[in-house]
């Protein structure tokens, strides 16, 4: 996912998909652990696009912070 599609979603859909994307990452280790992963590229993809949900979160709450 591109960061500029990320910079368009609201806070609480940056929540939502940093969940979704936990969630994810979990899954695809479970299968890694378990010999079941396909596709070995899928982790480091979901993982990227963890961080950067997680630093469009963080860009957010520090612009707040500094108009506050």
């Amino acid at each position: 996912m591109k960061p500029s599609e990320l910079r368009e979603m609201n806070l609480d859909e940056l929540h939502q998909k940093e969940k979704d994307l936990s969630a994810e990452v979990f899954n695809l280790r479970f299968q890694l652990a378990t010999n079941q992963l396909e596709n070995s590229m899928s982790l480091p993809h979901a993982r990227k696009d963890l961080a950067r949900v997680k630093t469009i979160i963080a860009e957010r709450v520090r612009t707040v912070k500094e108009e506050a």
